[in-house]
């Protein structure tokens, strides 16, 4: 396991170390589980932009369109 030393404000620290406490976690175990959401969402974006890379323009568009009409009826 690697160890990284950041910078930041301390008022931040301070912010996180509370948010930490308030889920009864250590603050290092929080920026593991934050570091780890990162992670995933950047996963997430690049597995998008491949399909969008490989995908039909014209057949995304329509399936946006059907997402839109029924959110509409739903509302």
């Amino acid at each position: 396991m690697a160890t990284l030393t950041i910078r930041i404000p301390d008022a931040h620290r301070d912010r996180l170390a509370a948010i930490a406490a308030q889920r009864g976690l250590s603050l290092n175990k929080l920026m593991e589980e934050l570091s780890v959401r990162v992670l995933a969402e950047h996963d997430t974006e690049m597995r998008f932009r491949m399909r969008v890379a490989r995908g039909k323009v014209a057949r995304g568009l329509k399936l946006l369109d059907e997402l839109d009409r029924h959110h509409v009826q739903k509302s």
